[in-house]
């Protein structure tokens, strides 16, 4: 049976995004039908840039989906409820690069024009890249924040804009 979706103006979602990217935590995708990656993020935020919706997305480059990043114009973020946390841990803790990550979670993509993301979510953003910028320790006015880095492996930031927002 097809999932549903509901297009949604990014302006009408009323999910408490601390909550929804900091607690219920995300999967971002990037990648087309034969070579795509997913990883879960619990850093990132949605807002306002440019007078245009976007995402704040944050990427470590040792992360095999910062790859697909790379490569392609475009990712998704899908959030999913609680009864999918252990599909999301692994794709947080497991590498694309040592396993096939949809088949060891189960989770049904689906591929369109604007990305990857999966069935199961119940709200998917899908986002086209319009800028990005490595984080520097340097610039860092809490010197506290480095401790989250004691590899010195520092973010890549991309800013997407939120080219369509789906919700069931």
């Amino acid at each position: 049976m097809a999932v549903r979706y509901t297009n949604l103006n990014p302006e009408q979602l009323n999910e408490n995004v601390f909550k929804l990217i900091g607690k219920d935590w995300m999967l971002i995708t990037a990648g087309v039908q034969d070579k795509y990656n997913m990883m879960t993020a619990s850093w990132g935020g949605l807002g306002v840039l440019w007078h245009k919706p976007v995402s704040f997305i944050f990427v470590r480059p040792n992360r095999y989906t910062y790859e697909f990043l790379q490569k392609n114009e475009l990712y998704t973020l899908s959030f999913f409820e609680e009864k999918y946390r252990d599909k999301l841990n692994i794709c947080g803790t497991k590498s694309g690069r040592n396993m096939d990550k949809t088949e060891e979670t189960g989770l049904t993509p689906v591929f369109s024009n604007l990305g990857t993301y999966f069935k199961e979510a119940k709200i998917v953003m899908q986002c086209k890249k319009m800028y990005y910028h490595d984080l520097n320790p340097a610039q860092f006015l809490d010197k506290d924040i480095d401790k989250n880095y004691p590899g010195k492996d520092y973010h890549r930031m991309y800013i997407g804009e939120i080219l369509q927002c789906l919700t069931r």
